[in-house]
C-alpha cells in the first residue's frame, strides 16, 4: 500500500492533471458498478425474485459504466483539479485569509457548496440525459425531478466532508480526498438517476409545486 501511495505521489508531482483525470474516471466508473448492483439488489428484494434464476442474475451494463466513467475523466478530473487549486489561491491571495483558520475553511466550504456543488449536479444529470438519447425537453423534465432531491441530500453530507478536507488535507491531495468520497457519491448519483419517478421523489416535486403556488398568490 505504501508503495502504491508513493507511486501515486510521483505521478501527481510529474503529471498532476493527467493523474487527477485518470483517478477520477476510474473511481466514477467503479461507483457506477456499485450503483448498478445496489439498484439490482433492491429490485430483486422488492419483487422477491430469486437471483439463482439466470434471467435475473446481476450483469454489469458496461456502456453505462463507460458513460459515467467518461464524466469523471472529462469533467470531474480536470475541472476539480483547477477548481481546488484556484479556490485556494483566491481565498489566500484575494481575500487575504489565514490558511486553515475557521474563517478560511468556512469560506471554502461555502463557495464549494454554492458554486461547484450545484454546477456539478447540473452537468451530471444533463450529461447522463443526453448520453441516454433524451431530447432537451426530456432532460429538463429529469432535472426538475432529480436535481433538488440530490442537492438537498448531498447538502447534508458534503459540507462535513469538505470541512475536514479544507482544514487538514494539502491542496494537491484535495481532489484525491474528494474522489474517494466520489466513489460513494457517483454510486448515489447513478442510483438516483435510475430511480426515475420513485415515490420518495414526489415529496420534493410536491413541495416545489406548493412553493410556486404560494408565490403566485
Amino acid at each position: 500500500m505504501l508503495r502504491v501511495w508513493r507511486w501515486y505521489q510521483g505521478c501527481l508531482a510529474t503529471h498532476p492533471v493527467k493523474t487527477q483525470v485518470i483517478s477520477s474516471g476510474v473511481l466514477w466508473g467503479v461507483g457506477d458498478v456499485a450503483a448498478q448492483y445496489i439498484t439490482h439488489s433492491t429490485a430483486v428484494r422488492r419483487l422477491q425474485i430469486s437471483e439463482e434464476d439466470p434471467k435475473f442474475k446481476f450483469k454489469v451494463n458496461w456502456k453505462r459504466v463507460a458513460i459515467t466513467s467518461t464524466f469523471g475523466f472529462g469533467f470531474v478530473g480536470p475541472l476539480g483539479h483547477f477548481w481546488y487549486e484556484g479556490l485556494d489561491r483566491f481565498i489566500r491571495n484575494k481575500l487575504k485569509m489565514q490558511p486553515r483558520s475557521a474563517k478560511f475553511v468556512a469560506t471554502k466550504v461555502a463557495m464549494d457548496g454554492l458554486i461547484f456543488g450545484p454546477f456539478d449536479l447540473l452537468v451530471f444529470f444533463t450529461y447522463m440525459g443526453f448520453t441516454a438519447g433524451k431530447n432537451v425537453e426530456q432532460v429538463k423534465k429529469d432535472l426538475r425531478r432529480d436535481f433538488l432531491p440530490a442537492l438537498v441530500l448531498e447538502g447534508g453530507i458534503w459540507p462535513l466532508v469538505q470541512v475536514a478536507n479544507f482544514r487538514y488535507v494539502p491542496v494537491r491531495y484535495q481532489l484525491l480526498y474528494v474522489n474517494m468520497f466520489c466513489l460513494l457519491d457517483s454510486a448515489f448519483l447513478s442510483w438516483l438517476e435510475q430511480q426515475k419517478d420513485a415515490s420518495w421523489k414526489q415529496w420534493f416535486s410536491s413541495f416545489h409545486s406548493l412553493k410556486e403556488g404560494g408565490q403566485g398568490r
